[in-house]
């Protein structure tokens, strides 16, 4: 399976990013290890990784603190080496709770993706649970273009934009 993960990272108001490896992760613990290794200094980090056009997961640190996941499919745990890395540990459903008076597509048993962990991480940052889940839901948005969107949304797209064309 091929992936694309790329850090990006916040100190004093300012978003840098870099791609990083996560082929010799064997647990959450190294890949947690990864992302505080791309600044160690960030105020807040975020992990995106975009596996084979078809999930998602972002990872998210504050302060270096423990880690919050989300996965915009759980059968991405199951069908490979790193999803089971990523999301392993994960079983919490996001579907229950999400407000689907706010989503183009209702989150229900109905929906293609069965997202899992923490869809409020980045609500903070402007991205509400409600539009994480809708951009992973809509049809014809590759996990790519969910970055792309959530990274405009939080003000970090044209740096990750830079990582992605390098």
């Amino acid at each position: 399976m091929s992936y694309f993960a790329v850090a990006a990272t916040r100190s004093d108001d300012t978003w840098e990013a870099t791609e990083v490896d996560l082929d010799g992760a064997s647990d959450i613990d190294e890949v947690i290890d990864v992302l505080r290794d791309a600044n160690p200094d960030a105020e807040i980090s975020l992990l995106f990784v975009e596996a084979d056009d078809e999930y998602l997961v972002i990872v998210r640190l504050d302060d270096g603190d423990d880690a919050r996941i989300f996965g915009s499919d759980a059968p991405f745990a199951d069908e490979s080496r790193l999803g089971g890395v990523l999301l392993g540990d994960i079983d919490t459903d996001v579907r229950a709770g999400i407000d689907n008076t706010e989503l183009d597509t209702p989150v229900t048993s109905e929906l293609d993706a069965h997202p899992v962990g923490e869809a409020d991480l980045l609500s903070d940052l402007g991205v509400s649970p409600e539009t994480l889940i809708a951009l992973c839901a809509k049809d014809g948005m590759l996990p790519t273009d969910v970055t792309a969107e959530v990274a405009n949304i939080i003000g970090c797209g044209d740096v990750l934009e830079e990582v992605h064309e390098a």
